[in-house]
Parts: C-alpha cells; sequence; structure tokens
C-alpha cells in the first residue's frame, strides 16, 4: 500500500468551497501565486493520478529527489477535476495527470490558470473487448463505451475514426463529440466517465479506455488492446503543471529536471513496456 497521502473527503469539500470563492474573485488572479524562492525548504505536493502518475512520482521520491535535495510529496486524486482545483487553490503546488487538450478545456470552462512546464510520458489510448479478438469483429448493433469529458471523446472517436469503425465531419479537432460522427455504421455509443469505463467492459461489446485506467484495471495497452493509438504526433503527452506564476518555482525546476532525467525514462520503459512512452524533450505549450 502507498504512504502517499489520499485526497479525503472533506478536502475535495474545501478545493470546491475554495475555488467557487476563486471564481468570485478572491484569489484568481495568477500574480497571488507563490515567488520563485518563496518556498524553496519546503516539500513540493504534487496531485496525480495513482497509475503510472504517483508510480512515477514515487520512484522520483524514493530515487532521486534526495540527490537533487528536493522533499517531494504525493498525493493521489482518482479523478479529473480536483487536482487542478487543488492546484488553483494552493492546495497542491503542481499535479501531473492531463495532456494539453484536457487542460486548455478545463481552464476556459473553469476560469483557472493552470500552466504546463515539461512533458514527461504518453499513455495511448486503447480500444478493448472481453470478447473480440480483433477489430475486425466489431460489427453493427454492437456497442462501444467511450469517456464521456470533452477532450477524451474525442480523442476516442478519432481513434475510432482512424480505424474505420465510424466516419466523422471532415476537419473536426480534439473536441469532437457524437453529434460529429457522420456513419455510425450501425453502432451504439454509451458515454461514460473516463475513470468508470474499465468496469463497463462486461456490460459493452467494446470500450475506448486512457491509458492509466487501462493500467489500473490490470490490463496491458501493448498487448490487450485490440487498436491502441500511435506516438508519434500525438498530441496528449501528459506533463507536470502549475498554476502560472509558478513554473520558475525552484521545487518545481528541480523535479522537470528530474522527471525529464535517463534514470526515469528507463523506469518507464522497464515498467510499463510499451503502454506507457516517455515523452521528453517534446514542446509542452
Amino acid at each position: 500500500m502507498r504512504k502517499n497521502i489520499k485526497l479525503t473527503a472533506g478536502i475535495a469539500a474545501t478545493a470546491a468551497l475554495a475555488l467557487g470563492l476563486t471564481a468570485c474573485g478572491t484569489s484568481s488572479d495568477p500574480s497571488s501565486s507563490k515567488d520563485a524562492a518563496g518556498s524553496a525548504d519546503k516539500p513540493l505536493v504534487v496531485a496525480a493520478s495513482p497509475t503510472p502518475h504517483a508510480d512515477i512520482l514515487d520512484f522520483v521520491k524514493k530515487e532521486l529527489a534526495a540527490k537533487e535535495g528536493l522533499k517531494l510529496e504525493v498525493r493521489e486524486f482518482t479523478d479529473y477535476v480536483l487536482p487542478n482545483t487543488a492546484t488553483e487553490t494552493g492546495q497542491v503546488d503542481a499535479n501531473f495527470f492531463q495532456h494539453k487538450p484536457y487542460l486548455d478545456d478545463f481552464n476556459k470552462k473553469n476560469g483557472t490558470h493552470i500552466v504546463p512546464v515539461a512533458n514527461v510520458h504518453l499513455e495511448p489510448l486503447g480500444l478493448y473487448s472481453k470478447g473480440l479478438k480483433s477489430v475486425k469483429d466489431i460489427k453493427a448493433g454492437q456497442t462501444i463505451a467511450v469517456p464521456n469529458d470533452t477532450t477524451n471523446e474525442g480523442r476516442a472517436l478519432h481513434l475510432l475514426a482512424d480505424n474505420g469503425l465510424i466516419t466523422l465531419k471532415a476537419g473536426v479537432g480534439t473536441d469532437a463529440k457524437l453529434s460529429d460522427i457522420t456513419d455510425k455504421k450501425g453502432l451504439e455509443f454509451k458515454e461514460l466517465e473516463a475513470a468508470t469505463v474499465p468496469r463497463a467492459l462486461n456490460d459493452v461489446d467494446a470500450a475506448v479506455i486512457n491509458g492509466n485506467y487501462a493500467i489500473e484495471a490490470d490490463l496491458q495497452p501493448a498487448e490487450d488492446s485490440l487498436v491502441l493509438e500511435k506516438a508519434e504526433g500525438n498530441p496528449y503527452a501528459n506533463f507536470l503543471a502549475v498554476k502560472e506564476g509558478d513554473e520558475k518555482d525552484a521545487r518545481v525546476q528541480k523535479l522537470v529536471k528530474l522527471l525529464n532525467s535517463p534514470e526515469v525514462k528507463k523506469y518507464i520503459e522497464d515498467t510499463y513496456k510499451g503502454s506507457v512512452i516517455p515523452a521528453f524533450g517534446t514542446p509542452a505549450k
């Protein structure tokens, strides 16, 4: 069992209240963030999804942080909302769970000021099934579950379109939705919260599952998926993010150095064997 601090219902409620106050003008100004040196001796608190994000951070904490003089505290979150609200309100210093299309959509909808600092890895989105052995086995009348948040649903639909299962409107982008499908080819779709999609595998014919949730469900994306996103040119690298103004925090820069180190690259490759792919060196903005 991890020793990382888990998010409690009380903290979640506080985060929601604090974000509400921010929206009313209490502290929405990015200039209210910490200065670069003001918290140098305090632990850097990072919100992260359990797998692989918290696992990677745990490796950094145990194997690398002390040599860099970094005190690191990892808090696990199991949804895609609270890590950003907690970063916005200052309950955590940074987060590590998301990609740029999701963050852009989140900031726009919530008035938050979260910015990427450094890409770390890519979790290829995959199509999975309990009963089907090949994407060619998917037929009219069958049901596919997809994530219901804006960017991940669009990402899922593009994966299905790229593999000939549906046709999308010409030019539709990462925010594609079900109404942008011009030819469903007889398929039905079930929209679910991304974290719950793996649990629906027994109730649908196939499901498009985010890489981290697939791994948590004991699926091996590189082996178990019917189809998997290509890594080349993929815009969905997961990155370390902070509230605008905190990018130069010395602790953040130390963590960036470690997350983009050869040691972390080797850890990702050895641990996930192609199900999670290092994404160092690609721009996170």
